[in-house]
C-alpha cells in the first residue's frame, strides 16, 4: 500500500485505482473457501457502468464462503507505474493481488478488449496459455457475449461459462469448494467435472481437426462424459433472478453513472445482423411489480436522479404502459428522470414522449439500418420509412429539433441505391420538421447520420456473409459522404479499419491464437479506443504469425461447413438461420415472435413469457 499511494501521485485519474467506495462489499478472506476477482478489460469508468458486473458480484457475493471483488485494466500511466515499482495487478476491495485468488472471471463483451484481458493476464503475473498453468494459479473463466464463439481465446482461458452468470457461476464455485472440502481437487479434475454441468465449455477437453482448405472439419471431444455441444445456461424466471440491493458508487465520474434496472432479456425481433437478438433468446420478461420495486430500492440505498431501463428493445415490452404509471407515481415528485434507452421508431408513440421525462429533454435515435425499403426487409428490419417520419413527427410536435439516425454500410446485397437512400431519408426528416404546424419556431432541424460497418458475428443469419472490404467500405463511405449537401445534416462513420480486426475474431477459430499471443508481446492493448488502435501493426501480426485475415473476415463460409462456433447450441437452431439467410436474398421479412412463432427453436430452453405461442412445448 505504500508503494501504491506513491505512485497515485502521479497518475491521471487515481480514483480509478482506490478501491473504498461506498457500496463495496468486504469480507473475512480468513473466513471464506473461495475468492472470486473479477475483472472487466477496460478502463474502470467503462467497467463500473457495465450491469453485469454488478448482477454477477452481488450474486456470487451472496455466498457466505465466497467473496467477490473487482478489477479493472489500469491505464498506461498506471501501468507503466506498476510495471516500475512491481506492483502486480491488484483487486479493488482488499488490494491483494489477482494471482492469489481461486478464481478469475473476465468478461469479454466485446472482440476489441481481447488484448487487454491478455496483458491483464501479464500484468497480474498469470502465463498467458492455460496449458502453463499449474493448480497454483487461479482458474480463468469467461463469460460474456464474446464467449459465444470464444475459440481465438481458447488456448489462454481454462473455461467458458456460456450464458447466463448468475446461477451458473455460483454452481462452478459450489463445485470448487465441495472438491477442496473433500480433498479430491486438482484443476484437472475440476475442469473435467465442471464440463459435465451445463453451460460450461472447457476448450482443452476437446480436439479440433481441419480440412486442407483451412476450414474447420470436426470438434471432438476427448472423454465419452465430455458433452459434444456446449448448451447455454439462461435465467427462466427473472422475477426471482439476483439482483443487487445496491452498488458500488464510484468517486469519479463514470460513463453510465446512474441506475440501470434491466427490464427483460430477449428480443422478439428478428434483425438478421444482430447477434443479440439470438443469443438472449427467449424472452423472459419482469412483471411492473419487480421492476418498480427494485428500482425504487436502488434509489432510497443509491440516490441517483436518473433510471434507465434497459433491454434490447423497450418499447417492446408487454406491459410498458403498467410500468411507467407504477414509476411515475413515485419518481416525479422524488425528481427521478427516466430514461428508455432502446425505442423503436414504429412503437413510439406520444404517450410514451408525454411519460417519460427524458425523452422529454434529450435528442432521439433511431435506427433504420439501411437506406432502402429493399434493404431493409432483406435485413428484416420490418420498419418502414413512414413509420421513423412518423416518429421524428411526434417528437418535432414534443419540442425536439435534433434526430440521429443509425444505419449499416456493407450490409449483404447491399446496392448503390441503398447507400443513396440514407441522406434521402435525412432530407425528408428535414421536410418534415418544416411541414411540422407544431414544430419549435425559429429553431433549424439537426439530422445526424452515423454509419457503423457490418460486421458478420456468429449465431446470425448473415454469420456465413464475409464482410466488405478496407477498400469497398471506405468507397462506400465517401459515396454517402458525397451525397450529403444539406449543411442541417451531418454525416458520421465508423473506422473500417477497426471493423475488420473486430470481424477477424468474430469468426475466428482457435489459430487465432497465436496472433493474440504475438500482439500482447508486441504492446497492443485498448484495441477499442481510438488513441492506440493500430491496424499496420496487426498487419505485422498477422504476416509474422502467418495468418490471413481475409480468411476469416472476408470469406463467404460454405453454409454446410463446421463453423467455429458450432460447439455452441444458443437454442436456435442452424435450420433456422439458414431459413433466414436464403429469405434475405429474397428481401422477405419474418414476423416478430408476438405476432407469430418462427420457429427458431429457443423456446426449448424454457421460460418463455406467457405470450409465445409455443410457450408450454
Amino acid at each position: 500500500m505504500k508503494e501504491l499511494d506513491s505512485i497515485l501521485r502521479k497518475v491521471l485519474k487515481p480514483g480509478r485505482y482506490t478501491g473504498g467506495e461506498y457500496g463495496q462489499i468486504i469480507k473475512d478472506k480468513d473466513k471464506v473457501d473461495a475468492r472470486f476477482a473479477f475483472l472487466f478489460p477496460d478502463t474502470y469508468e467503462i467497467g463500473m457502468s457495465n450491469l453485469g458486473v454488478r448482477l454477477l458480484y452481488n450474486a456470487l457475493n451472496r455466498m457466505e464462503n465466497v467473496w467477490c471483488e473487482r478489477v479493472y485494466a489500469p491505464w498506461t500511466d498506471m501501468e507503466e507505474q506498476m510495471r516500475m515499482s512491481s506492483i502486480p495487478l491488484y483487486a479493488l476491495e482488499s488490494m491483494d493481488p489477482v494471482r492469489d485468488f481461486d478464481f478469475l472471471g473476465i468478461t469479454l463483451q466485446y472482440e476489441l478488449c481481447y488484448t487487454t484481458a491478455l496483458n491483464c493476464l501479464d500484468l497480474a503475473g498469470i502465463p498467458l496459455y492455460a496449458s502453463e498453468r499449474d493448480d497454483t494459479f487461479p482458474i480463468v473463466v469467461g463469460g460474456g457475449p464474446c464467449t459465444y464463439n470464444a475459440e481465438p481465446l481458447c488456448d489462454f482461458f481454462d473455461v467458458f461459462s456460456i450464458g447466463e452468470g448468475e446461477d451458473a457461476l455460483c454452481e462452478m464455485v459450489n463445485l470448487y469448494t465441495d472438491m477442496k472440502r473433500q480433498g479430491v481437487y486438482s484443476k484437472k479434475e475440476f475442469l473435467r467435472r465442471l464440463a459435465g454441468l451445463p453451460g460450461f465449455y472447457v476448450p482443452s477437453l476437446y480436439e479440433v481437426t481441419y480440412n486442407a482448405d483451412g476450414t474447420v472439419k470436426e470438434y471432438i471431444p476427448k472423454y465419452d462424459d465430455v458433452p459434444r455441444r456446449v448448451t447455454k445456461r439462461i435465467i427462466k424466471d427473472m422475477d426471482k433472478a439476483p439482483y443487487p440491493e445496491k452498488v458500488v458508487m464510484p468517486y469519479i465520474e463514470t460513463v453510465h453513472d446512474r441506475i440501470t434496472e434491466e427490464v427483460y432479456r430477449g428480443c422478439i425481433r428478428g434483425c438478421r445482423f444482430c447477434q443479440a437478438g439470438m443469443i438472449y433468446r427467449p424472452v423472459r420478461e419482469k412483471s411492473p411489480d419487480t421492476v418498480n420495486s427494485q428500482v425504487k430500492c436502488l434509489y432510497e440505498n443509491c440516490g441517483y436522479e436518473e433510471a434507465s431501463l434497459l433491454s434490447l428493445s423497450i418499447s417492446d415490452y408487454s406491459r410498458l404502459t403498467e410500468l411507467t404509471e407504477k414509476l411515475l407515481s413515485w419518481t416525479d415528485n422524488a425528481k427521478v428522470s427516466l430514461s428508455l434507452p432502446s425505442l423503436r421508431a414504429d412503437t413510439f408513440t406520444k404517450e410514451l414522449m408525454d411519460r417519460i421525462s427524458s425523452v422529454r429533454q434529450s435528442g432521439l435515435t433511431f435506427a433504420p439500418e439501411a437506406g432502402t425499403q429493399r434493404l431493409r426487409d432483406a435485413i428484416n428490419k420490418n420498419i418502414s420509412e413512414e413509420e421513423i417520419i412518423r416518429a421524428c413527427t411526434l417528437a418535432f410536435s414534443g419540442g425536439k429539433t435534433a434526430v440521429k439516425l443509425y444505419f449499416m454500410l456493407g450490409l449483404p446485397t447491399e446496392e448503390l441505391d441503398d447507400l443513396a437512400g440514407m441522406p434521402e431519408m435525412a432530407e425528408h426528416v428535414i421536410d418534415a420538421f418544416y411541414a411540422n404546424p407544431n414544430r419549435v419556431k425559429g429553431k433549424t432541424p439537426q439530422v445526424t447520420i452515423s454509419c457503423a460497418c457490418f460486421i458478420p458475428k456468429p449465431f446470425t443469419a448473415f454469420q456465413w456473409d464475409g464482410q466488405d472490404t478496407i477498400e469497398e467500405l471506405e468507397k462506400k463511405q465517401q459515396h454517402v459522404k458525397g451525397l450529403v449537401t444539406n449543411r442541417k445534416i451531418r454525416f458520421n462513420y465508423h473506422d473500417a479499419y477497426a471493423s475488420r480486426i473486430e470481424a477477424v475474431f468474430a469468426r475466428g477459430d482457435r489459430r487465432l491464437s497465436k496472433a493474440l499471443a504475438e500482439a500482447q508481446r508486441m504492446g497492443l492493448k485498448f484495441d477499442a479506443w481510438e488513441e492506440f488502435f493500430d491496424y499496420d501493426k496487426w498487419m505485422q501480426v498477422f504476416d509474422r504469425v502467418g495468418i490471413d485475415p481475409a480468411f476469416y473476415a472476408n470469406r463467404d463460409f460454405a453454409t454446410d461447413e463446421v463453423l467455429p462456433w458450432d460447439i455452441i447450441d444458443i437454442g436456435v437452431t442452424k435450420e433456422f438461420l439458414l431459413r433466414e439467410y436464403k429469405k434475405s436474398r429474397e428481401s422477405k421479412t419474418t414476423p416478430n415472435c408476438r405476432d407469430g412463432c418462427a420457429g427458431c427453436g429457443a423456446n426449448r430452453l424454457g421460460g418463455v413469457t406467457a405470450w409465445c405461442p409455443k410457450a408450454s412445448e
